[in-house]
């Protein structure tokens, strides 16, 4: 006789009452602080980042320990329930990021993102390979020699973060610009590119590293794209199609949500980051040529107003401040900082210049890229699980993607202002608030 397994029990009614208050907490002061960056002429991305920082140790820890210990308490399962939610709202804005992408654009100036893109790749991973080898060896984590541990600092300082640039984006009113889009489509080829060194470099620093592992990353991606465009392109344009004959927007938020979830278990299935297959299940639903975005106002002022600031929030909980009281880890922290911000803006820079685009569309680009974010977060995180990083070079490493984070709003607003709007912008802009 073959008896059912025991179903799961619930949810404790403590843990419940922590996670609500997490939430109410994280929420309340990411709007506080949000709208207090407004007013500063900045993102609420910003306040929003900064909300975790005020909230976790290296803040509330220090000032209030007792409270700090009840509403975070060391326990993984407690804080896993706030990365359920931030997750689902990183993956429907990174969705709605593909959503805005104009890809006749991509295509007519896909040579010059290209450039920007792998000028914004190479020249600072070659600056942060550098500064690996001059960084003091207690940074070094007992997984690694200073090799791989250069590679990663390389890799972590080398990728951008969709999710911010495109909240950034969004708020400033810039996806419908062409400027918008190239950075978007850039940060894309950085990031698909950075995943790939990303799985490489972990892959040396553990135990059984081949070229079959790296071959299997690309494989992956190449796998992706063939079934984006054999199977996705029909499945989306359908799925669309029938959503809007119901005449309910209810019904093709359902679909489009539903539809972002499931690429984003699909790339995740295949060992990539599920951001790639939600950003590709965006790509698909704009290349569909269905009119969406109209019934997708609500969920959109849903995912910027509640979702992304819980996930923005959560990601600045793991930093730690208080190790930069160490001279040796906040002069590394300068250094890294430096290198990362110039290798951007040259690489960048550069790359617009050699795709024949202007001085002040170069300089929009450097800024944009320069925002690492949450990205640069979980390449930390993966770092120092992998005892590629110790704790310092973790919090230098997260230190170095909120701050570029923080500095690319001002920065992108003062070279864009000085970008003239072209007429097919003005019409791309109608489009969309249609």
């Amino acid at each position: 006789m073959i008896l059912a397994a025991a179903p799961p029990s619930p949810l404790g009614a403590h843990q419940m009452l922590v996670f609500l208050v997490q939430l109410a907490a994280l929420l309340g002061v990411a709007f506080v602080l949000g709208r207090l960056a407004t007013r500063c002429r900045m993102p609420a991305v910003v306040g929003e980042l900064a909300a975790g920082v005020v909230l976790g140790p290296s803040l509330l820890g220090p000032l209030w320990p007792a409270l700090s210990g009840w509403l975070f308490p060391a326990d993984p399962a407690q804080l896993h329930l706030l990365d359920a939610v931030g997750q689902l709202g990183v993956l429907l804005l990174v969705g709605f990021t593909g959503m805005h992408l104009d890809l006749g654009l991509a295509r007519r100036r896909g040579g010059a993102a290209a450039w920007v893109g792998a000028g914004g790749l190479l020249i600072p991973l070659g600056l942060g390979f550098a500064v690996g080898f001059a960084l003091p060896a207690a940074l070094i984590g007992g997984g690694a020699d200073r090799p791989v541990f250069a590679l990663f600092l390389g890799v972590a300082v080398c990728v951008s973060a969709i999710p911010v640039i495109a909240k950034v984006l969004l708020e400033m009113n810039l996806l419908h610009r062409d400027i918008g889009q190239l950075v978007i489509t850039a940060a894309a080829v950085d990031d698909v590119v950075g995943w790939s060194l990303l799985a490489v470099v972990s892959g040396m620093a553990g135990a059984g590293f081949t070229l079959g592992h790296a071959a299997l990353s690309v494989g992956a991606l190449l796998v992706v794209g063939v079934v984006a465009l054999v199977l996705g392109r029909p499945v989306v344009k359908k799925a669309l199609t029938f959503a809007v004959r119901a005449n309910d927007p209810g019904v093709t938020v359902a679909v489009v949500v539903l539809l972002v979830v499931l690429s984003a278990a699909g790339t995740h299935a295949l060992s990539l980051e599920p951001v790639l297959g939600a950003f590709v299940c965006g790509l698909l639903i704009s290349w569909s040529g269905v009119p969406v975005h109209q019934k997708l106002r609500a969920l959109r002022t849903f995912v910027m107003a509640v979702l992304a600031p819980v996930f923005f929030a959560t990601a600045g909980l793991r930093m730690d401040l208080t190790a930069l009281r160490e001279p040796a880890v906040l002069g590394a922290a300068a250094l890294v900082l430096l290198f990362a911000v110039i290798g951007k803006f040259a690489g960048a820079y550069l790359g617009a210049r050699i795709g024949r685009l202007g001085h002040w569309e170069g300089l929009a680009l450097g800024a944009g890229l320069n925002a690492r974010g949450v990205i640069g977060v979980i390449v930390a995180m993966v770092g120092l699980r992998l005892g590629v990083l110790t704790t310092e070079a973790y919090t230098v490493v997260v230190l170095v993607a909120v701050v570029t984070s923080l500095m690319a709003p001002p920065a992108l607003r003062y070279a864009v202002k000085r970008i003239a709007v072209t007429t097919e912008e003005q019409e791309r802009a109608k489009a969309l608030s249609v």
